[in-house]
C-alpha cells in the first residue's frame, strides 16, 4: 500500500475524492434530516407527492441534459499542463451551447407532457399548476458546464463546497416548516428555492475561476465546436448514456407510484435514498478518476493500475457503508421516519445488491470514455434499461416495492456484466498495441 502513494496519480485521487466525501458526508446527514422532517409532516401519502413531482423534473432533466461536462474534461482536461487554452475554451462554450438547447428543450417538453403522463405516475390533478412551475426548475438544473470546468481546474474543494449548499439550506428550511406545520406547497417551494440557488451559485463559481486564469474571454455559447474531432459524436453518446444512468432512479420512483400507489413511491424513495447513501463513497472516488485517468497515457500500464487501487480503495470503503446499512438500516429508518415508514427497510436490503455491484464497477464506464469508447457504456445502459423495463410491472405486482428494488438489481447487473465484457476487450486491444 505504500508505494501506491508514491503514485501521484493516485495520491490526487484521494486528495479530490476526500474532498467530495467532506461534502457529500454532510450532504448524506442533512438529506436524511429533511427527508424525516418531510416524512413526519405530510405523512405518507404526500410525502409521495412531494417526491413524485420532484421526481419528473428530475426525470426529465435527466433526459435531456448532456451531460457536457465530461466535454470540457475530455477535450479540455490538459488546459493546466498547456500554455494554449483554445481547446478548454471551444469546449466550454460547446457544452454551455448545449446546456442551453437542451435545457430548453427539456423544459418545454416535460411541460407539455405532465398533464397528458402525470396523472398515470400518480399526480393528481389539483396539482398540476404547481407542478408546470415546478418544471421551470430545469434550465438550470440541467446545466452540467460549471461541474467540468471545476473539475478540469482541479478544484475539487469548490464542488464539495457548493455540494453543500443545497442539502444544508434545506434541511434548516424543511426543519422550520415542521415547526411550524407548513402546507405541502411551503414543501415543493423549499425543494424548488434550494435546488435554483445551489445550480445559480455553481455558475458563479465556475465562472469566477476562469476569470482568475484568464480563461473566460473568449468563451461563448456555440453548437459547431471547431477544431474539436469527434465532439458531436461524444456527445450524443454520452448524452445517451447519461440520460438512460440518470433517468434510472426518478423513473423507477414514478413507476412504482403509478402501479403500487404514492404511499409505495414514499418508501421506495426512502429506500432509494439510504442505498444511494451507501454508494457515495464510490461515486465520489467515480467522479476524481475520470478526470484522473484523461489526463495518462491510456497504452502505458499506470491507468490500469489506477484503476485497480481505486477499485481496491472502493472496495473497502463501500463494503463499510453497505454493513452499515444493512446493520442499521431498520432502527434509522423507524427513528427518522417513525414505524410506519419501516417497510422500507425490505427494498432497502434488495438495493443493497446493486451498491454492491456499484463498488465493483465504478471504474469501467470512465475508462471506456478515456479509451475513447462512448459507444460501450451507451450499449451496456441500453441492454440494462430494457432488462429494467421488462420484469419491473410483474415483479412490483407480485412482490410489491421489493419486487420493484430487485427489477432495478436486475438491471444494474445486466449492465455492468456487458461493462465488464467490453472493458476487458478493450483492455486486450490496448496491450496488443
Amino acid at each position: 500500500m505504500r508505494h501506491w502513494l508514491r503514485d501521484q496519480h493516485f495520491r490526487s485521487l484521494l486528495k479530490n475524492s476526500s474532498y467530495l466525501g467532506m461534502s457529500q458526508i454532510v450532504a448524506a446527514v442533512t438529506s436524511l434530516a429533511t427527508l424525516a422532517f418531510a416524512g413526519r409532516s405530510l405523512g405518507v401519502e404526500l410525502f409521495g407527492l412531494l417526491i413524485l413531482i420532484h421526481s419528473y423534473v428530475d426525470a426529465a432533466s435527466s433526459l435531456s441534459k448532456f451531460q457536457s461536462w465530461q466535454l470540457v474534461v475530455r477535450y479540455g482536461g490538459q488546459v493546466l499542463v498547456s500554455d494554449d487554452p483554445t481547446d478548454f475554451k471551444i469546449a466550454t462554450g460547446f457544452s454551455i451551447g448545449l446546456d442551453i438547447l437542451s435545457s430548453g428543450v427539456g423544459m418545454i417538453g416535460a411541460m407539455l407532457m405532465l398533464p397528458l403522463i402525470g396523472p398515470r405516475f400518480g399526480i393528481p390533478p389539483q396539482y398540476m399548476a404547481v407542478a408546470l412551475v415546478y418544471c421551470t426548475l430545469i434550465p438550470t438544473y440541467a446545466s452540467m458546464t460549471p461541474s467540468g470546468v471545476l473539475r478540469v481546474l482541479d478544484r475539487f474543494d469548490l464542488i464539495s463546497w457548493q455540494g453543500t449548499i443545497q442539502p444544508i439550506s434545506r434541511a434548516i428550511l424543511a426543519g422550520g416548516a415542521w415547526l411550524a406545520g407548513a402546507p405541502f406547497i411551503a414543501w415543493l417551494a423549499i425543494w424548488y428555492v434550494t435546488s435554483m440557488g445551489s445550480d445559480l451559485y455553481f455558475w458563479v463559481v465556475a465562472w469566477r475561476q476562469m476569470k482568475r486564469r484568464n480563461l473566460a474571454k473568449g468563451v461563448r455559447p456555440m453548437l459547431r465546436p471547431r477544431g474539436l474531432p469527434g465532439a458531436w459524436r461524444f456527445a450524443i453518446h454520452v448524452n445517451l448514456t447519461s440520460s438512460l444512468s440518470g433517468v434510472w432512479a426518478p423513473v423507477s420512483r414514478l413507476i412504482v407510484g403509478g402501479l403500487l400507489g404514492r404511499g409505495s413511491a414514499a418508501l421506495y424513495a426512502i429506500a432509494s435514498n439510504l442505498a444511494d447513501a451507501a454508494q457515495k463513497p464510490t461515486s465520489l472516488l467515480a467522479r476524481a478518476f475520470y478526470p484522473e485517468v484523461a489526463r495518462m497515457d491510456l497504452a502505458t500500464k499506470r491507468p490500469w493500475k489506477l484503476m485497480l487501487r481505486g477499485s481496491a480503495v472502493a472496495g473497502v470503503v463501500g463494503l463499510v457503508a453497505i454493513s452499515i446499512a444493512v446493520l442499521g438500516g431498520r432502527p434509522l429508518i423507524q427513528l427518522a421516519f417513525g414505524d410506519k415508514f419501516a417497510a422500507a427497510y425490505v427494498p432497502l436490503m434488495v438495493l443493497m445488491v446493486m451498491t454492491l455491484l456499484a463498488v465493483v464497477s465504478f471504474p469501467f464506464a470512465p475508462m471506456l470514455y478515456a479509451l475513447d469508447r462512448p459507444e460501450a457504456p451507451l450499449v451496456a445502459r441500453i441492454a440494462g434499461t430494457l432488462s429494467y423495463l421488462a420484469v419491473v410491472e410483474p415483479l412490483s405486482l407480485q412482490f410489491g416495492i421489493a419486487g420493484a428494488a430487485a427489477a432495478f438489481v436486475i438491471g444494474y447487473a445486466v449492465m455492468t456484466a456487458i461493462l465488464a465484457i467490453q472493458l476487458h476487450r478493450a483492455y486486450v486491444r490496448a496491450r496488443a498495441l
